[in-house]
């Protein structure tokens, strides 16, 4: 799953909670399929999405959207 942002400022922000409560994250460029108006997203298993989701919420960090691929080069946006 991925993380995608509006502001660098707000996913460098995510990064830092979530390695905080130890969630296992990547940092990656958003793909080209996800409008965006940063270039950092930030990738993280299935599994923990609704650690994710909790700390977006609690933390009230501003996202794009949590996305997931569905197929290579094609992502659906995940409600939560």
């Amino acid at each position: 799953m991925l993380i995608a942002f509006d502001s660098t400022q707000q996913a460098l922000r995510a990064e830092m909670l979530l390695e905080y409560v130890e969630i296992e994250i990547d940092i990656c460029p958003t793909p080209k399929e996800i409008t965006a108006g940063c270039a950092l997203s930030i990738q993280f298993a299935d599994d923990d999405l609704q650690a994710v989701a909790e700390v977006i919420a609690s933390e009230q960090v501003e996202i794009r959207g949590i996305f997931k691929a569905v197929q290579p080069h094609m992502y659906e946006e995940v409600l939560i």
